[in-house]
């Protein structure tokens, strides 16, 4: 049952965001959600550009994901793969059949002008996808990691590399001369904004990139909703990919708790797993404690719901000079 009548913005990576923001588009009412996404994990590969995380949400949001891999299409096939490394081709980032054809307009559009903001917006309206689609910027930012064997681009780093060299900084190149794409600053401007919602994306890769970009951030701050962070570390863990291994390599604790002190200038809530309800949290921040692990389609809506809840029972005005507060759901 939909019950959560204002608009809600989503800020989300790949798999793990996914699952909150296909929660969030399947309680909310028609074309109330927007999700921003990262593109700083975007690259070009074989002559396409490649957009992991915006595929991911695509493809999660109109029901074509991969429920076992978590990326990619459901019934895919890998006749192109298997044709490529006949010709000795690169084949270490597995593109699939029906995957290629995403990249391939999606770059043909890109190279007769057109944004990637509007050319996501396109594939999302073909899918049937109510939920706008943005990725953070129209401009290009490329996460970069400093290994022991120099700079690696992130696909290089997560997929060939297996996420096997250890990280002593991350960098996001051409952040510094980016803007944030139109329909971002729209969506959070919206006078029936009702809660904006970091979903429980690697904090490093997948968030701050989207931080990094001039504008967001003052946005978020300038905005009447509250917003809502939902860690991505239980019990000292990423539930899936580096999140931990990178914070305990660039020295920081992997835990809820260092996540959310990352976000300690933007959230006015932090929603947290059961096993860490004793989690400490920046002041001025509300605790919410709930149970986060998202297996299945109910959990995903539960949790969505859990977070918009918290939402509702906060005033609209920043909580900075209230004192933390816990919340149990």
């Amino acid at each position: 049952m939909r019950t959560h009548p204002g608009s809600v913005v989503a800020l989300s990576g790949g798999v793990g965001g996914a699952k909150l923001a296909l929660g969030l588009h399947r309680i909310l009412d028609t074309g109330k959600l927007t999700v921003i996404c990262n593109t700083g994990d975007d690259f070009r590969h074989l002559g396409l550009h490649i957009c992991p995380d915006i595929d991911t949400i695509l493809y999660t949001l109109s029901g074509l994901a991969d429920p076992d891999r978590g990326w990619g299409r459901h019934g895919e096939t890998w006749n192109f793969m298997e044709a490529l490394k006949d010709l000795g081709g690169e084949t270490w980032f597995r593109i699939g059949d029906r995957d290629l054809a995403t990249h391939i307009e999606r770059t043909h559009r890109l190279e007769h002008g057109e944004p990637l903001s509007v050319a996501t917006d396109h594939f999302r309206r073909r899918l049937g996808i109510s939920t706008r689609i943005v990725p953070m910027s129209d401009d290009p930012v490329r996460t970069q990691l400093l290994s022991e064997a120099g700079w690696l681009d992130f696909q290089d780093y997560f997929v060939r590399q297996r996420c096997n060299p250890a990280v002593r900084e991350i960098a996001f190149a051409g952040a510094e001369k980016s803007g944030p794409a139109p329909a971002a600053i729209s969506a959070l401007n919206d006078p029936q904004l009702q809660a904006v919602v970091i979903c429980p994306s690697n904090p490093l890769i997948s968030i701050e990139p989207i931080l990094a970009v001039p504008g967001i951030r003052e946005a978020l701050k300038g905005c009447s909703a509250p917003l809502i962070g939902v860690s991505p570390i239980i019990g000292g863990r990423a539930v899936r990919g580096p999140a931990d291994k990178l914070m305990r390599e660039l020295s920081f604790d992997s835990s809820a708790a260092a996540v959310a002190q990352r976000y300690s200038d933007l959230i006015d809530a932090w929603v947290v797993d059961k096993v860490d309800a004793d989690t400490p949290v920046p002041s001025g921040v509300k605790k919410v404690v709930t149970s986060t692990m998202m297996v299945s389609m109910e959990d995903r809506e539960r949790l969505a719901r859990d977070v918009l809840d918290a939402a509702q029972q906060m005033s609209f005005k920043p909580l900075s000079a209230t004192k933390a507060t816990d919340v149990s759901a």
